[in-house]
């Protein structure tokens, strides 16, 4: 599917080819320029979730470009930022002050400033410490790669990351022991995360980073019922900050406006990005409580960090436009009821195929996990071409999937992550699902002929 790049001066992720020229997109669909529809059954990358060419949003761009495309935020507010914030907070109980920024990575690393810089205020400049989990992902800046428990995308920067403490993942497919209760789990990996904060020493640490339900990395993981409200109680002790990062599984992703409102937790800071604007426009937000706003206003009352597009009018604008089709629609009604049918479906398509061991995740946010054999769970020989080939049968199948390689640790497990438009119809979701159950036999029986 890659073509030469020899007429082409734009660097792709891969630099030797060049993707699928789209001109089109309709819908759950796309068009390239031969022609050729794609039915879009992972939202690009968690990121359309109105689909392509909304009306109520292709409005919404068209009215606000003839209002005000850029005002600098140390100067301005607007309408749009302030409506949005107030739309934001009003669905998230604990969260009262938003920032808007341009992408998740951008976020995230704002979320770790913020955190660092609370403890600076409070007179604890000692907490510099980050705990995340491993295999899971923040970012492709430095810092946030540093987080990031994602060896494939750590790669050849290793030497440049700062340093962090990893624990493990809540991945009850993977790791919950024989005869373990999820509250036994949840438990566990809590006692585990206090034992490396004691060990720290408590007053070095600053925060813990988590995905609410971790995305690309491992292929929707939720978390145990009780994990994140006991994780949220040993940080509360020794005075970690919890960041949560939604910037996948976020904005209605799941089928509620964050994803850890079903997890009986209140978190400090939340990260949220990709579905903000639906993929009309490059926006990520970070909300913190009204604690973490006071310790910045009672000290040195600054903001430490400035970015050119901070608050941006027109992105703002188009992220409310979006955020309030959501609501007016009840998209999420939709998300809810498509996301059963999704994993339904797919549950009773793989039921006797040996080779997939898991279904899971909430909403319209699903992973399906390969394996070599269901009953040890042993993963698939040669993980990176099998979701080479995955990606390729789909996409002759005119099918847009999000396959990745390194699911149990980053080096080895196989899945796909689903993440449909929350506008797709019981009929795109059947569709998605049995071009999906086609391409998977395809990609097996091709791989067993070498």
């Amino acid at each position: 599917m890659l073509k030469s790049t020899s007429s082409s001066h734009v660097i792709y992720k891969a630099v030797n080819g060049t993707p699928i020229r789209v001109v089109d997109g309709a819908g759950v669909w796309l068009t390239d320029e031969d022609g050729n529809r794609y039915l879009d059954t992972c939202g690009g990358v968690a990121v359309s979730s109105l689909g392509h060419r909304h009306p109520r949003i292709v409005a919404a761009m068209r009215r606000e470009a003839d209002r005000l495309a850029w005002a600098h935020a140390g100067s301005f507010t607007t309408d749009a930022a302030e409506e949005l914030a107030d739309l934001l907070t009003a669905a998230a109980p604990g969260l009262d002050k938003v920032q808007f920024l341009s992408g998740g990575s951008e976020a995230v690393e704002l979320a770790l400033k913020i955190a660092y810089q609370y403890h600076w205020e409070r007179g604890e400049p000692r907490r510099t410490t980050v705990i995340a989990r491993r295999q899971n992902y923040h970012g492709s800046t430095l810092a946030t790669l540093a987080v990031s428990g994602n060896v494939q995308r750590r790669s050849i920067f290793e030497p440049m990351l700062r340093p962090t403490e990893f624990v493990s993942p809540c991945y009850a497919y993977r790791d919950q022991r024989p005869g373990e209760s999820p509250e036994q789990y949840a438990e566990r990996l809590a006692a585990e995360l206090e034992e490396r904060i004691v060990r720290l020493g408590p007053d070095t640490v600053a925060a813990f980073i988590a995905e609410t339900v971790v995305g690309s990395t491992a292929g929707a993981v939720a978390p145990v019922a009780g994990y994140f409200r006991r994780i949220a109680q040993v940080c509360r002790t020794y005075g970690v900050l919890l960041i949560l990062d939604e910037v996948m599984a976020g904005m209605g992703r799941t089928g509620l406006p964050y994803a850890y409102l079903a997890d009986d937790v209140a978190p400090d800071i939340v990260v949220v990005g990709k579905g903000l604007a639906a993929g009309y426009q490059p926006i990520s937000a970070i909300a913190v409580t009204a604690d973490v706003h006071a310790a910045l206003a009672a000290g040195s009352g600054v903001l430490r960090n400035g970015q050119t597009h901070v608050n941006h009018p027109f992105a703002c604008a188009i992220a409310l436009e979006v955020q309030r089709t959501i609501i007016d629609d009840d998209l999420l009604t939709n998300v809810f009821t498509r996301g059963r049918q999704l994993r339904r479906q797919l549950t009773e398509a793989f039921a006797d195929v040996d080779w997939v061991g898991d279904v899971r995740g909430r909403g319209l946010f699903v992973g399906v996990e390969f394996v070599a054999d269901r009953r040890t769970k042993a993963p698939l020989p040669e993980g990176d071409r099998f979701a080479a080939v995955l990606k390729q049968q789909a996409l002759r199948r005119g099918l847009l999937i999000y396959p990745a390689a390194g699911t149990i640790d980053g080096v080895v497990g196989n899945h796909v992550l689903f993440a449909p438009p929350f506008i797709a119809t019981e009929s795109d979701i059947a569709e998605m699902v049995d071009r999906f159950v086609a391409v998977a036999h395809d990609c097996v029986e091709e791989l067993s002929k070498t």
